[in-house]
């Protein structure tokens, strides 16, 4: 079939049902193309809408591309010649293709997994997954037709800015300029720094020599899908039968060996026996040992029985994601390896909106196993395999280098040059980055702060009721519900998606009802609730560290904390001259910390009385909500910082390259310094829970929110 649109539009008529759930899918490639190298303007989205309908295209190709990256973003099929050259071709078209920042739409799909502070919560799978593309358009259409449609833009204005969060200062003395972030999440590449101070990179594809006990690869393709279907079922006792019975169609030893390996590799708990039925031999699936086996299966421990005792349990490898946060990539491998997430473990989280790198350690999986994934997935490289006796544990990073691109930017050679030299040199404040708050009208520290206050009434009413700024249709519409009705199960039933953060609320008013309302909060993951709290400290370090450099200056003063051993103590007078700026430190509040002995420290028992707090009993009825606080120094200087000004002309074209591209020996495109536009790549290491976002800041002296990246996009355009 022709991938014009005209040519398919003109036969859509004569078209049966499926013939026209593929045009969709080919007129959505074209429609996506023509957006992504003329972005619409919200006045022209509204003008041009499908059928005459209020409907924003943008939003419905973004959601249509989503649909395809949860349904575990599977590559197509390769034929059988030319693999190397197909993906090789198919990695160009994915990066052709990659979303634009200058789109208003991208934002609305980079802020989705912090939509309404934190809306999104981890899960394996979606509960929409099942839902064919056309089920999720029409869903989309009717959000759109129902929606104000505003463009994102519009929407942002409710959004936080810098200084409602307490970010108000700067370290450096340099003229500012503006310049784009993440115009394209290729132009922010994050590689993590292992406990061992070395920077993680993936360089080696290879299986390691160790793995020759492993089946052949033939065991991932020898079983059909329908084979694969009725194996899971009888693997998890869903089907009424005690066995399966798969024919064998070449009837060779060799080919029976590959069906049995097959098997009992990729369906822990079954075992398999060759029978001649109707003069054919095949071969039968059955359990071992009953549900026995299945409670193996659900330990996730495959494959126990044939593992090496001399090998590690833990195949460490090195992740390359693009586009897609920590716990959605570990979802996306468990899937396809049928193991529960949990037998992950990882160093630290990354950005979604980004290309990362980084460290993963698995149990009793495979390097081959693993290594296979490169052919089934997009937008991820496994590699650098390697086998140990122990895990990773979280925080045991060194920190994250960062390659960044600031793209149309306006400053001169000589400003850009006393900026990053006193980026270099002095470094930026540690300030919590505008991620850690949410995106919109009720922030997340609002919600922390009536939890620390014990106002569980105001902690439900923060998170469920309306409230302008950029949300989907469907929590618009369950909003709306609870605001007429307080009734959760009729709010609950307006939401498609149920694992949201306010999906997980309405779940637990209707179950231990309206004068629980500490059960019911419960019922949202620990993590998501301790992340409000955690947002409320955060908020109150920031207005501090403002106040202490707008009073102090960067000197280190007498009553000042420094670190001794991870115990804080102030600075004493005669002590003043051996401390600079840089060991300075602050405390996140809590009960057991110690408070700076000059002016800083009565800023913070005045700033938690004005929220109803004591500083001297931060200890909560409920013991998940007590704050033990943390110390946090106030002046991060970057290591490694290097930086170069790029001209460009075509917008385009990417400017940094990637792990998978050196691999590939894919050039950089050639860049000519007099291009049209003006690019800063700059790149610099930074420690754990520091934010590369506010170092960008302190560069372009610039508002790093989201609600200011928007308007700058949209203005640039126009």
């Amino acid at each position: 079939m022709s991938r014009g649109g005209s040519p398919a539009a003109a036969r859509v008529s004569a078209l049966p049902v499926t013939c026209c759930m593929l045009w969709i899918s080919s007129f959505r490639q074209v429609f996506r193309n023509i957006l992504c190298h003329v972005p619409l303007k919200s006045d022209s989205q509204k003008k041009y809408g499908l059928h005459m309908r209020k409907v924003n295209v943008s939003t419905l190709l973004s959601k249509m591309e989503e649909n395809e990256a949860s349904n575990l973003s599977v590559k197509r099929p390769c034929p059988d010649h030319g693999e190397d050259q197909y993906e090789q071709e198919h990695h160009k078209k994915t990066k052709l293709s990659e979303p634009s920042a200058s789109n208003p739409s991208t934002f609305c799909k980079h802020t989705e997994s912090i939509e309404s502070g934190l809306q999104a919560v981890s899960s394996s799978q979606d509960e929409n997954n099942g839902k064919s593309i056309v089920e999720e358009a029409d869903t989309v259409l009717q959000e759109d037709k129902e929606g104000d449609g505003d463009s994102f833009a519009d929407m942002m204005k409710h959004g936080l800015v810098e200084q409602d969060v307490g970010i108000t200062k700067f370290v450096s003395i340099h003229e500012g300029f503006s310049g784009i972030l993440k115009e394209r999440y290729s132009d922010f590449v994050v590689h993590e720094i292992n406990k061992e101070g070395k920077v993680v990179v993936l360089d080696d594809l290879s299986v390691p020599n160790d793995d020759h006990e492993e089946p052949s690869e033939d065991i991932f393709s020898v079983l059909s899908s329908q084979d694969k279907e009725h194996l899971e079922d009888l693997q998890l006792f869903k089907n009424k039968e005690d066995s399966v019975m798969i024919e064998v169609v070449e009837d060779t030893k060799e080919k029976r060996t590959v069906i049995h390996q097959a098997v009992k590799s990729l369906f822990p708990g079954l075992e398999t026996k060759t029978e001649e039925r109707e003069g054919k031999k095949c071969i039968i699936a059955y359990h071992a040992a009953g549900r026995t086996a299945l409670a193996k299966v659900k330990a996730a421990d495959p494959r126990k029985h044939s593992w090496p005792k001399n090998r590690g349990s833990y195949c460490h490898f090195v992740l390359y994601k693009e586009n897609k946060d920590t716990m959605d990539a570990i979802n996306v491998l468990s899937k396809f390896l049928r193991v529960k997430p949990n037998i992950f473990s990882y160093m630290g989280t990354k950005d979604k909106r980004a290309i990362t790198v980084q460290e993963i350690a698995v149990v009793k999986i495979t390097a081959q196993r693993l290594s296979h994934l490169n052919k089934c997935l997009m937008n991820f490289r496994l590699g650098n395999f390697s086998y140990k006796k122990y895990p990773l544990k979280l925080g045991e990073l060194q920190g994250n280098h960062f390659t960044v691109v600031l793209r149309n930017i306006t400053g001169s050679n000589l400003q850009i040059e006393h900026a990053m030299t006193s980026l270099r040199d002095i470094g930026f404040i540690n300030y919590y980055g505008m991620q850690r708050f949410g995106t919109t009208a009720v922030p997340t520290y609002h919600v922390g702060k009536a939890i620390l206050q014990n106002n569980w009434s105001e902690v439900i009413d923060l998170i469920l009721k309306p409230r302008p700024g950029a949300e989907r249709g469907y929590l618009v519409k369950c909003r709306e519900e609870w605001a007429k009705t307080k009734d959760p199960e009729a709010a609950l039933r307006k939401l498609p998606v149920k694992r949201c953060v306010e999906g997980q609320l309405l779940r637990g008013l209707a179950k231990y009802g309206m004068k629980n309302f500490v059960s019911a909060f419960a019922m949202i993951p620990r993590n998501n609730r301790l992340m409000y709290i955690h947002s409320y400290q955060s908020y109150v370090w920031n207005n501090i560290v403002s106040k202490r450099i707008n009073e102090y200056g960067l000197k280190a003063m007498p009553g000042d904390l420094v670190l001794k051993g991870g115990t804080a103590v102030p600075i004493q007078g005669s002590d003043e001259e051996k401390y600079t700026i840089h060991d300075v430190v602050l405390p996140l509040p809590g009960f057991d910390v110690i408070y700076p002995e000059h002016k800083i420290g009565n800023a913070y028992e005045e700033m938690l009385a004005a929220d109803g707090l004591n500083i001297n009993n931060m200890r909560h009825k409920i013991r998940d909500y007590s704050l033990s606080g943390a110390y946090r120094k106030i002046i991060i200087h970057p290591q490694n910082v290097t930086w170069e000004i790029l001209g460009y002309d075509d917008k385009k074209i990417p400017l940094v390259q990637t792990d998978v591209e050196k691999l590939e020996g894919v050039p950089l495109p050639k860049t000519s310094k007099d291009g049209n536009f003006k690019a800063l790549k700059m790149a610099f290491s930074l420690p754990p829970s520091t934010y590369a976002t506010m170092a960008i800041r302190e560069v372009l002296k610039m508002d790093t929110s989201i609600k200011n990246q928007t308007q700058l996009n949209t203005v640039w355009l126009r």
